[in-house]
C-alpha cells in the first residue's frame, strides 16, 4: 500500500483519534489538529516519526488555511483529508436557543467547508486526493430532540455531494462517513445539552436523554474498527460517496430512507399535478 500524508481534524478522543491511529498502524504519516499542548503532545506520543499534531480551532477560516499551507510546505502534500472536528448539541427544536445552533453549524458544517477548501486547491492541481468528512448517521435520518445537530449534519452531507460531483473531473474521491453510535465521549462529556425549560417536551424527551446518558460508554460501534474501515477506503481505486459505520446506522438509515420512498410513492399523483400543461418553455 502506498504511504500517504493524511490531515485529520479533531485528533485528541473519538473517532478522529481512532482514524488516526488505524492511519498510523498502516504506515502513513498524519497531522492531526487538536485545542491545546497537552493533546498535541499526547499525540505525538503515538509516533515519534510520523505522528504530527497542530493547534487549531476549526471555526477559524484564515488559521486553517494558513496551517494547510505549513504541512505542505513542512510534511508534505496531502493525499487524505478527514474533516472530523465536530460535537454533539442535544435539546428539543423549542428549547434550544439560536446562539447554539449557529455555534453547531460554524464548527460542524463551516469548519468542515473550510478544512475542505484549503486542501482543494493543491489537490486540483496535483490531480489526486481524497477528501472525506465525518458526518453521522443523522445526517441521512433524524431524531427527536438533535434537531440542531442533525440539521448541520443533513447540510454537510448535501455539501459533500455536490462537491463529490465537481472534483470527479479532476480524480479526486469525497467520502461521506456516517457513523452509528460509537463508544466515545460523544454522548458524554463532548455533549452540549440544552436546559430543559418546556414541560409539554418531557413525556417524549426525557426518556430519551435519560437513555442517551445511560449508553455512553456503552455503545455497539467499536471506534478502533471504525478508523481501521476509513483507513481501508483510502486504499481503494473506487471509494464510496457514503460509508454508512455500524449495524445501527445501517438500520436506522435503511428505515429513514424507506419512509422517505414510501412519501414520494404516495403522493406522486399530488407532485405530478404542478407542472405547466404545456410542460417547459425552452
Amino acid at each position: 500500500m502506498n504511504k500517504k500524508n493524511w490531515l485529520i481534524t479533531g485528533v485528541s478522543t473519538g473517532l478522529g483519534r481512532a482514524i488516526a491511529s488505524a492511519a498510523l498502524a498502516a504506515g502513513h504519516t498524519v497531522v492531526g489538529t487538536v485545542r491545546s499542548d497537552a493533546d498535541r503532545l499526547s499525540f505525538e506520543r503515538l509516533d515519534d516519526r510520523r505522528a504530527h499534531a497542530r493547534i487549531l480551532d476549526v471555526r477559524d477560516e484564515e488559521a486553517t488555511s494558513q496551517l494547510v499551507e505549513e504541512i505542505e510546505r513542512n510534511v508534505g502534500p496531502l493525499d487524505v483529508v478527514v474533516a472530523n472536528a465536530g460535537y454533539g448539541l442535544e435539546g428539543t427544536f423549542e428549547e434550544t436557543p439560536l446562539t447554539e445552533v449557529r455555534r453547531q453549524f460554524e464548527v460542524n458544517v463551516f469548519g468542515a467547508m473550510s478544512t475542505l477548501q484549503a486542501v482543494l486547491p493543491s489537490m486540483r492541481r496535483r490531480r489526486s486526493g481524497h477528501l472525506m468528512a465525518v458526518t453521522s448517521m443523522g445526517g441521512l435520518m433524524a431524531v427527536p430532540g438533535m434537531s440542531a445537530y442533525c440539521g448541520s449534519k443533513f447540510a454537510l452531507e448535501g455539501v459533500l455531494e455536490a462537491l463529490g460531483k465537481e472534483v470527479a473531473q479532476f480524480g479526486l474521491h469525497v467520502t461521506a462517513i456516517e457513523p452509528g453510535s460509537f463508544r466515545t465521549d460523544w454522548a458524554g462529556r463532548s455533549m452540549t445539552r440544552v436546559e430543559r425549560t418546556i414541560d409539554d417536551y418531557d413525556e417524549l424527551f426525557a426518556p430519551i436523554r435519560a437513555a442517551r446518558l445511560k449508553a455512553s460508554g456503552n455503545q455497539l460501534g467499536n471506534p478502533v474498527k471504525a478508523g481501521e474501515a476509513v483507513v481501508r477506503i483510502a486504499s481503494v481505486e473506487h471509494p464510496p460517496a457514503h460509508l454508512v459505520l455500524g449495524s445501527d446506522a445501517l438500520r436506522l438509515v435503511s428505515a429513514a430512507r424507506s419512509a422517505v420512498d414510501s412519501d414520494i410513492k404516495t403522493w406522486e399523483h399530488l407532485s405530478r399535478t404542478t407542472d405547466f400543461a404545456e410542460g417547459a418553455q425552452l
